[in-house]
């Protein structure tokens, strides 16, 4: 605390702007590519009673022309943490390289399926369909143990590896959850009204997801049970779940007596989840601020030289905005339902 005191200038606030920096990056990727790995978990299998394949078909098309950019903030949030927290990442993938090589496996899995399914033959494509969902469900599972463990302070026991666990099936079905919700804004007809199905199911068992994650995290933690607890602004700070529950209710009621005329509010579940998500995001950034390893390294012993902070900022007031203007025009260029998805 006394180093801390001392700290003026740049060398108190850049570490604030990166990290800041980092959370909107993994925020961003967890909404963008968070809804796309979801519509591959969702990929459904051959079934008399539907015409799977050209479901399959819509549902990939409707991701087709995002996808790849869309995980371009993964790259952005971990890079970021390279080089503005280098102590940090090192310590963080200490504890996570195992399931970080799985998740690279099912991304790279996904982009495998993603171009063959395009050129196979049409008795082969079904094989990359497969491929590409269980890509999606490796790279979902993987991302939300290593959400679990991160939680649980990278404990080396059975209730942290538990809870890995079970933050891993419910992160899972969050990307789910808003990939549902994705397909209720692109799609239509018979393959809309599945969706609608899916996402209510979905929905459930993220809210015991985040359920979980808010009982746990101040047990586990006296600091973070005092910062939310402790604090005489407590009131305000439970708006955050309260608007949480609403909002689910808000997606789940919509979805009950879907579909409407005209479409009207299809937006509405898709939009819902990315404000659940942020304050999420928010919900764990004011458990853990000001540290980026829980209750090991906080922003300011992790940090890079001040120097270095101020060099790498100048770079990144230009990628990221740049980054950004390329993911609105894509997302204009592409608005609408989703169409049949061709290469030429």
């Amino acid at each position: 605390m006394n180093e801390l005191t001392q700290l003026t200038g740049a060398a108190f606030w850049l570490p604030v702007i990166f990290i800041g920096l980092m959370g909107l990056a993994f925020f961003i990727y967890a909404i963008l590519d968070g809804y796309d790995l979801g519509v591959g978990i969702l990929l459904p299998s051959d079934s008399p009673q539907h015409d799977a394949e050209a479901q399959r078909d819509t549902m990939i098309a409707s991701i087709g022309p995002f996808w790849d950019a869309n995980e371009t903030w993964l790259v952005l949030g971990i890079g970021i943490m390279l080089i503005a927290f280098p102590s940090a990442h090192s310590l963080i993938l200490f504890h996570v390289y195992l399931p970080v090589t799985a998740m690279l496996a099912g991304l790279i899995l996904r982009g495998v399926a993603f171009d063959f399914r395009a050129k196979a033959p049409e008795d082969h494509k079904t094989l990359w369909d497969n491929i590409f969902k269980l890509g999606s469900l490796l790279a979902t599972l993987s991302q939300g143990y290593m959400l679990g463990i991160y939680v649980m302070g990278f404990e080396q026991s059975a209730a942290a590896y538990s809870f890995g666990a079970l933050s891993a099936i419910c992160v899972t079905a969050g990307y789910s959850f808003i990939g549902g919700a994705w397909l209720v804004m692109k799609t239509e007809g018979e393959l809309q009204l599945r969706a609608a199905r899916w996402t209510r199911q979905c929905g459930r068992l993220t809210a015991v997801g985040i359920l979980a994650v808010s009982i746990v995290n101040p047990l586990i933690n006296p600091a973070i049970f005092e910062k939310w607890f402790g604090n005489p602004a407590v009131i305000l700070l439970l708006v955050i779940p309260a608007i949480c529950f609403g909002l689910f209710l808000v997606v789940d009621r919509y979805l009950k007596h879907f579909p409407y005329q005209n479409d009207f509010g299809c937006w509405i579940p898709f939009a819902s989840i990315v404000i659940i998500f942020l304050l999420c995001f928010i919900g764990l950034a004011y458990s853990f601020f000001p540290f980026v390893v829980p209750n090991q390294l906080d922003i300011w012993q992790a940090a890079s030289a001040p120097e270095s902070l101020m060099f790498i900022f100048y770079g990144t007031a230009i990628v990221l905005p740049t980054i950004l203007l390329y993911t609105v025009f894509s997302y204009r260029v592409f608005w609408g339902k989703a169409t049949q998805l061709k290469y030429y």
